[in-house]
């Protein structure tokens, strides 16, 4: 009898044992395949089209990202892939695209297109899905003044992107004469109303304001009626291949203001390829500076120089800025449940490569600092504010008759 209840625990304790053995595998392997199932992160981005020297900065950003969280380890114990496309920088494009990535593709997180036309179009697709989204490289107020809860924003708000600039022309240059043109875009549009409204306030005068369309490419009428105007400075609330072709025909025409000033394009290195001597003492109007004193902004842009062969711009900045706030609101929700991070993207206060993310009650992003940069000598330098500048602000334009 006694050998008999030996025998027995002993089996007991054996059934015991290959239960929990069974449970332990049952964990592991429940893990393992969670590991190996990967956190869809979805884009378009503007490979073509107008926006597509921008375009292409804002996906290498995210690129990079997204090599350095696998490099990391992983987001929730789960490494990223990223499902792009190129919505030829087309709003139709666009809005068949992100329900592509939402139906389709099951992504489980959404970076915005670039550009405010095209993420404005983007977030009515999210917002249908009740799907989050941070917005990378768009501006204008009109995507926040819908009651929308799913968009949050990144970059400054167009209207006070000029806001540095005009201060800076009048009390350190005495300039008051503005020639203001801008493109038929919701971001280049809010862009001028800010200038009227902080030329008012600055007591300086428009003598020349009109809107040109998108795609642009001859600019001979407008900058002969603009030289007529006798601007002191001339402000464009451009994008890339309209500030070139402006700078070309103002040469041409030997129209020299005392300061040029424009949007997107000067940021760019496309920009000092395309024009050479010519773009020196043009002034940008960015988001993003390596001097800007923002977390890991030389390492950044060292490391995207050694994969892609070119300094840093703004727009990478966007890119890479974006997702990581989108990684700091799943990070803090500690899932992929989508109510959770909006409620962490609408609360989090976050420093990221861009700079300082913290929006109101709309996901309008209200901490962002816009920096100034010029092309001296071939390069861009970040010239204000004061206190973190490489260089200091270069007033008068040199006349092109003396270059």
């Amino acid at each position: 009898m006694t050998a008999m209840k030996n025998k027995q625990g002993i089996l007991g304790q054996l059934r015991a044992f290959l239960l929990a053995s069974l449970a332990l595998w049952c964990a592991i392997g429940l893990q393992s395949a969670l590991a190996a199932e990967v956190i869809k992160l979805g884009a378009t981005a503007s490979l073509s089209g107008v926006y597509a020297g921008p375009g292409q900065d804002q996906l290498e950003g995210i690129k990079m990202w997204v090599q350095d969280i696998n490099a990391r380890g992983a987001l929730l114990g789960r490494k990223v892939e990223l499902v792009y496309y190129d919505d030829e920088s087309d709003a139709d494009t666009v809005r068949r695209l992100y329900q592509r990535l939402i139906n389709d593709d099951k992504v489980d997180l959404l970076i915005g297109p670039y550009s405010s036309d095209l993420t404005l179009v983007a977030s009515d697709v999210t917002e249908q899905h009740d799907f989050p989204m941070v917005a990378a490289g768009a501006a204008a107020s009109e995507i926040w003044s819908r009651g929308y809860r799913n968009i949050f924003q990144v970059d400054a708000p167009a209207y006070e992107y000029m806001d540095l600039l005009i201060k800076s022309a009048k009390n350190n240059a005495g300039l008051t004469r503005i020639a203001l043109i801008y493109p038929a875009a919701d971001f280049s549009r809010e862009v001028a109303e800010g200038v009227r409204a902080k030329a008012a306030e600055q007591g300086m005068e428009i003598v020349f304001d009109e809107e040109y369309p998108l795609d642009s490419t001859d600019f001979s009428d407008l900058v002969r009626r603009m030289r007529l105007s006798a601007p002191e400075l001339v402000i464009g609330a451009t994008y890339l291949n309209d500030s070139i072709a402006l700078v070309r025909e103002a040469k041409r025409q030997q129209l020299s203001p005392k300061a040029f000033a424009f949007t997107v394009g000067p940021a760019l290195t496309e920009f000092g390829d395309a024009l050479g001597d010519d773009a020196d003492g043009i002034i940008g109007v960015v988001s993003w500076m390596r001097g800007g004193r923002v977390p890991m902004a030389y390492d950044f842009s060292f490391r995207f120089k050694e994969q892609f062969g070119r300094n840093a711009g703004a727009h990478a900045a966007y890119g890479y800025g974006a997702a990581q706030v989108m990684e700091a609101g799943v990070r803090l929700a500690g899932s992929l449940d989508k109510d959770a991070i909006r409620q962490q993207l609408h609360d989090m206060v976050f420093r990221s490569l861009l700079g300082n993310y913290r929006v109101d009650e709309t996901g309008k992003q209200k901490a962002k600092t816009i920096f100034l940069m010029q092309w001296q000598n071939g390069y861009r330098l970040l010239v204000s504010p004061k206190e973190i500048r490489d260089a200091e602000i270069i007033y008068p334009f040199k006349p092109w008759s003396e270059r």
